[in-house]
């Protein structure tokens, strides 16, 4: 292409060894070394999960603030946000993560979003849009904890308030909700969220993923019906249906209580990041996309935030090159979303030890090979 072409650079974290920024940056470099007139867009992408602050506030140009909060069970954590103008995003897992609780510790009874709650209060503040994305939960409570740190009252029969924890709801009577300045319509929130697990049952939050989270068979149904409880006097106090609502299962419940404690909206995450981070924008002046991830399958197409970037790209008439550490099957399908070319990170000549030992510099040289072959034009 002629010199003074415009290359947007959009990729998602490769797991593991780099963070979307970085993935981000050693492809510019890859790009440069072949077209080094070239005006790169650095628009590093999330699908909603770990690593979405870090994208936004990159893609964005923004800024990381911290608040001190409570951790899942009380301990006292440093969490991060990010705010670019009048908006901000937040991870729960940053405040109420698994990756807080060493394994032994580990128990979804007890497990608060208290400090997910601390969390979100301190990110509203000058904030006119909030995206919350809610992966890596170690809670089961439904969001209680997180009602709790926004002035709700969770009160049992005799008008007490609950403790912290999922297994506490059995308990649940009534909810005060005196205590609460409603965000909304001053403040919007929407959540990334991409599982469609209602609260309950055998495809609930208790089910599905307490396990995960240290639950056995018997703390599992307790659990459940804790939840359904939760539900019941949702429904009744604040007139919200939320049981049933795909994802309202999403990071032990918390879907739920967005939906019902903030009028949150529950929205697919790639979609929700990519729109977000200014992609749409960029993609009207560029002449080339690169996207990519650590492994690229047919779930790449349908869902991820590099099929996301390539149907845009696609829609705007844009050639998408798509590099990855390696290939998954039904990876064709992504041929069919926009991607023009998909090129490993071992096309070059070297195996996947190398791959990972140097990951930046095997990115690098791969988009030196993805340019060179100028497939994509």
């Amino acid at each position: 292409m002629a010199p003074g072409m415009k290359v947007v650079v959009a990729p998602n974290a490769f797991k593991g060894t780099l963070t979307a920024p970085q993935a981000a940056a050693a492809i510019a470099r890859g790009v440069r070394e072949v077209f080094p007139d070239a005006e790169v867009m650095e628009v590093p992408v999330a699908d909603g999960g770990d690593g979405t602050v870090e994208a936004l506030v990159t893609a964005n140009r923004g800024e990381y603030l911290t608040a001190q909060v409570e951790g899942p069970l009380g301990d006292p954590v440093t969490a991060r946000y990010g705010r670019m103008g009048s908006g901000a995003v937040v991870e729960l897992a940053a405040a109420s993560g698994l990756a807080l609780i060493p394994p032994e510790r580990r128990d979804p009874r007890r497990a608060s979003t208290f400090g997910f709650g601390q969390l979100l209060m301190a990110a509203r503040r000058d904030t006119i849009r909030l995206i919350v994305g809610i992966g890596g939960s170690a809670t089961n409570d439904g969001g209680a904890g997180m009602a709790q740190a926004l002035g709700y009252r969770l009160l049992d029969k005799s008008g007490t308030d609950l403790p912290r924890g999922g297994a506490a709801l059995a308990r649940l009577e009534r909810i005060d909700a005196s205590g609460f300045k409603p965000w909304a319509p001053a403040v919007e929130v929407r959540v990334a969220c991409d599982v469609t697990n209602p609260l309950t049952g055998s495809r609930g939050a208790s089910a599905v993923y307490g396990p995960q989270k240290g639950a056995d068979k018997a703390a599992v149904r307790e659990l459940d019906a804790a939840l359904a409880r939760l539900a019941e006097v949702i429904e009744r106090d604040l007139g919200k249906r939320v049981a049933d609502v795909p994802g309202a299962g999403a990071a032990g419940g918390t879907g739920a209580g967005l939906m019902a404690f903030l009028d949150a909206s529950l929205v697919p995450g790639a979609p929700l990041v990519v729109e977000a981070a200014g992609l749409d924008a960029k993609l009207a002046e560029a002449d080339l996309v690169i996207t990519g991830e650590g492994r690229v399958d047919e779930q790449t197409a349908y869902g991820k935030a590099p099929g996301e970037v390539a149907k845009r790209a696609q829609a705007a008439g844009v050639p998408v090159i798509l590099l990855a550490g390696s290939k998954g099957p039904g990876w064709e399908a992504l041929t069919r979303s926009g991607v023009t070319s998909v090129v490993t990170l071992t096309d070059g000549g070297s195996d996947l030890r190398q791959a990972l030992n140097d990951p930046e510099g095997m990115l690098i040289r791969a988009t030196v090979v993805a340019c060179r072959s100028r497939k994509w034009t």
